[in-house]
């Protein structure tokens, strides 16, 4: 069983960056797909971007330009650039053999963004 554990949200201003990490444990092979999700209260879950071991990486229209993902065999990390008070959502890592199957496993880590 994979586990996850998401490090590195916080409170940034408008206009900042932040940089989230997230470890994966238990796979002793390169997981296929990583990647981010948020929700923030009162809204839906939302796959903000994902990487595959081939390094193929796709992101939500809401972010792209602004955030960044990137991995290391079985760590997978988000550069959040250009923050804005609608990127404030809790994060949760994902890992899943494709990108349909993504499941969210981590306790997420809490971005907040004040304007």
């Amino acid at each position: 069983q994979v586990q996850l554990v998401e490090s590195g949200g916080g409170l940034a201003q408008a206009g900042g960056s932040l940089r989230l990490s997230c470890a994966a444990s238990g796979s002793p092979f390169s997981i296929p797909v990583m990647g981010w999700y948020r929700q923030a209260p009162g809204n839906q879950r939302e796959l903000v971007a994902f990487i595959t071991s081939g390094g193929s990486r796709n992101y939500a229209d809401s972010v792209k330009g602004r955030f960044t993902i990137s991995r290391d065999k079985n760590m997978v990390y988000l550069q959040m650039n250009s923050l804005k008070p609608e990127d404030t959502a809790v994060y949760y890592c994902a890992a899943g053999m494709t990108s349909a199957t993504l499941n969210p496993r981590g306790q997420g880590t809490q971005v907040t963004v004040s304007s």
